[in-house]
């Protein structure tokens, strides 16, 4: 589809097309990162429930 074509047809202009395309993969990847981000901070605070959990079950003794 040519420009004038694609932007008689509705879809808004190719260059706003472009830039939603490039925005929805920054947002894709900022997702993916803070999956991540999320991920490392369920291991830790696993990990931290796991030092605490010895020595709570002795005090609750």
């Amino acid at each position: 589809m040519t420009t004038p074509a694609w932007e008689a047809s509705g879809l808004g202009a190719l260059a706003d097309i472009e830039t939603l395309t490039r925005r929805a993969t920054e947002l894709e990847q900022q997702i993916l990162d803070l999956r991540g981000e999320l991920a490392e901070r369920d291991e830790d605070l696993e990990a931290a429930h796991a030092a605490n959990r010895e020595p709570m079950a002795q005090l609750n003794r």
